[in-house]
């Protein structure tokens, strides 16, 4: 970063001075993966720091000072106090990294990492799913690595909607202002105090982005916003929201993003030796540092040989609809002043990422950053395969297998997503040091020396809290919003912390099915109504909000749900975020994903789950199908695809009644010891643990990035230069 400018971490907490650091340490992301930095805040005023939401930043705000008092004077606060803070700086301190200990030489080699959302946590609701919260959890990791990584993407002014579901089971999206004096973030300001700002420029006009920055543990994360004086309110609004409908919006967006990064890390004073796009909405990035090299004499050939070398390029779904595309008369509108920036006419322009659909020509922004990347992957080894048949057509002189795209299987961050009862009985059986090898399978071998009894009274503790946490939840939808008692019920009232309690929490999107338990409603219905041998099921996901057909699984989930013949054994959670995440992978007993195969790249959702011992039920798709070796949980339908989607879904309920009633069920109520543990449901968590924690680490994944796409994109960039 140049020296001139400056994150301006506000300073407007009046903190005694004993425990004046709690301000600084509220403005870094490190304490949310470190649980005891969270329950250090939550003991000053535990219903203040939920009603915040977990929000350290407006927590310290709105906290009296007589509490604050009061844990100076308290010896175990003081305590706690101390050792988060020595923590904390040895953790920002540290110089034996894996980074530095493996790539000493690259240290100062920053690495470019672009994505328009980012999952870090539910106070900062700048991601919609399952891309965000793997973006997150990556830079979490990459903090922890030691590596010299720079992060780029937008802060949303409204955030991600908020979800309300009607009695009739319609979703409402809300949508809040988000205050950034009240989050953890800090601007960017030059030597006179004044914002940083970047310029892209857009058809008639150009738009000014400042810069904002939050701190994940070691990692800077910059963030963009056009909500500023200058601008008109129409361009103020385009970091209002994600994943905007509107193909204009989308695209000023997705320029913003792309080229508005690129000037702001020049800004900043980064030259990255890699540039990784997380899906191709940031791909403009590759003609933005194109545009650069023509400007300084390059031919726009020889500018994009370079521009390949050190980008990489990761695509993240085979859905249609998750690969943005702009038609030609758009690309018009908006790069008609570009493309002789570039040396080019039109159709030069337009080759670059043309493609030809059903409904028109497009310039397709994963065409884009598929040429314009020498270093490109899919996120599990099935996905891997769908991507290089998906666009054979780039190369059609090679044959599918030969297609240059390879794949990283995606991870989870283990800090953020393990229970801290989970990771205390881990501390107590597995090595020391266990948490600085999370990848190395050896380490997890001891999970099958922890007893059952031990394991199963963790287990059940994770449950309790999540039935708890929804029911309290539920009770206050009721005072607050004076929703109908059938709603109240529907959203967990009446759940029952020992019976099996199976989660399906996702988008909803048509192609990940949440209906498919549903199918055979009867069946269903005699299963969860069992009363010696309960099952109870918790839907909880987000339709985007112009995907209509998203929007009316859900209806038709939340009507089934709500239904007396249920018993409010199933249940609808509305408004899905991280925090209702971790409470239902750490609580539930089995993780449910019924994607229409092969249309699922990865999901990392049943990775959390498998981490704190619930097991998956899973159609054998994106990671799961590496996963699963039989003993580990189980696989619906078979390891194949088909033509016909009716005998797809149906040969897949089919696959799942049947192991449910066949499996499952007898597998979790039978076979007690004499104080109630089931052993073998015990013996399969512990499998599962073992075979899926360190394989689906963040740490697995992120040194794979590392060795297998970050250093040949430095290596062969490197080489490019010493060529000419």
């Amino acid at each position: 970063m140049t020296g001139s400018f400056r994150a301006e971490v506000p300073n407007h907490f009046n903190l005694p001075r004993r425990i004046q650091r709690l301000g600084e340490l509220a403005y870094n992301l490190w304490w949310t993966w470190e649980k005891d930095t969270q329950r250090m805040f939550a003991s000053i005023d535990r219903d203040l720091w939920e009603r915040t939401y977990h929000n350290p930043v407006q927590f310290l705000r709105q906290v009296k000072r007589t509490r604050l008092n009061a844990v100076t004077h308290d010896r175990h606060f003081l305590e706690t106090y101390d050792d988060v803070m020595e923590a904390f700086d040895n953790y920002m301190a540290a110089d034996d990294t894996w980074f530095i200990q493996n790539h000493p030489d690259l240290i100062n080699s920053p690495i470019a990492y672009f994505s328009t959302e980012f999952g870090l946590h539910e106070t900062l609701p700048i991601y919609a799913g399952g891309l965000g919260v793997l973006s997150g959890d990556h830079i979490k990791e990459a903090s922890d690595l030691g590596m010299p990584l720079v992060a780029i993407g937008f802060i949303y002014t409204h955030g991600y909607f908020s979800q309300h579901i009607t009695e009739d089971g319609w979703q409402e999206a809300r949508y809040v202002q988000l205050h950034f004096d009240e989050l953890p973030v800090a601007p960017i300001l030059d030597a006179e105090d004044k914002p940083v700002t970047i310029s892209v420029e857009l058809p008639g006009r150009e738009v000014q982005a400042r810069l904002w920055e939050i701190h994940v543990g070691r990692v800077p994360l910059y963030l963009l916003d056009t909500n500023v004086d200058g601008n008109s309110e129409a361009d103020r609004q385009l970091t209002a929201r994600l994943y905007s409908s509107d193909l204009d919006l989308r695209i000023s967006q997705e320029l913003i993003l792309g080229v508005g990064g690129v000037r702001a890390l020049r800004v900043m004073g980064y030259n990255p030796s890699v540039w990784h796009m997380n899906e191709g909405h940031s791909a403009f990035l590759a003609l933005e540092r194109a545009r650069e090299m023509v400007a300084g004499g390059a031919t726009f050939e020889e500018a994009i040989e370079r521009v390949k070398k050190n980008d990489v390029f990761t695509t993240h779904t085979p859905v249609p609809a998750g690969n943005d595309e702009f038609p030609t008369w758009l690309m018009d509108k908006y790069f008609s002043t570009k493309w002789t920036e570039l040396g080019l006419d039109r159709e030069e322009f337009m080759d670059i990422a043309r493609r030809q659909l059903s409904w028109g020509e497009t310039f397709s922004m994963p065409v884009l950053a598929l040429k314009l990347s020498d270093q490109r992957n899919g996120v599990s080894e099935l996905h891997g395969e769908v991507a290089r048949e998906m666009w054979n057509f780039l190369w059609p002189d090679r044959k599918t297998e030969d297609v240059p795209i390879d794949h990283i299987t995606n991870g989870v961050h283990t800090g953020t997503w393990l229970a801290r009862r989970m990771r205390n009985l881990f501390s107590e059986y597995l090595e020391v040091g266990w948490r600085e090898h999370l990848d190395d399978p050896n380490v997890w071998e001891k999970i099958v020396d922890i007893p059952d009894n031990e394991l199963w009274d963790v287990r059940r503790h994770l449950k309790r809290k999540l039935v708890a946490y929804l029911i309290e939840r539920t009770r206050n939808q009721w005072l607050c919003e004076g929703v109908h008692p059938v709603q109240v019920v529907a959203s967990g009232a009446l759940l029952d912390p020992y019976a099996l309690t199976i989660g399906f929490a996702r988008r909803f999107a048509t192609y990940k099915r949440a209906n498919l338990v549903l199918r055979d409603f009867d069946r269903l219905l005699n299963l969860v109504n069992d009363p010696h041998r309960p099952v109870q099921i918790i839907f909880a996901g987000k339709a985007h909000p112009a995907d209509e057909p998203g929007k009316l699984l859900i209806q038709d989930v939340y009507r089934k749900v709500k239904q007396a013949e249920s018993g409010g054994r199933l249940v609808f959670v509305e408004d899905y975020d991280m925090n209702l995440a971790r409470y239902l992978v750490q609580g539930v007993d089995v993780w449910l994903n019924t994607p229409r195969r092969p249309n699922e790249a990865s999901g990392t959702s049943g990775q959390k789950a498998a981490l704190n011992g619930a097991l998956n039920f899973s159609v054998l798709d994106g990671w799961w199908r590496e996963g699963y070796n039989g003993r580990n949980g189980w696989a619906i339908g078979a390891d194949e695809d088909y033509d016909d989607h009716n005998r797809q879904d149906a040969e897949d309920g089919l696959s799942l009644y049947k192991i449910l009633e066949d499996e499952i069920i007898p597998l979790y109520y039978g076979n007690r010891t004499p104080d109630g543990v089931p052993s073998d449901w015990c013996e399969r968590v512990k499998e599962c643990i073992r075979t899926l924690a360190p394989r689906f680490s963040m740490r697995r994944m992120v040194k794979e990035y590392v060795e297998n796409l970050y250093i040949p994109a430095i290596n062969n960039a490197a080489a490019k230069t010493a060529e000419e």
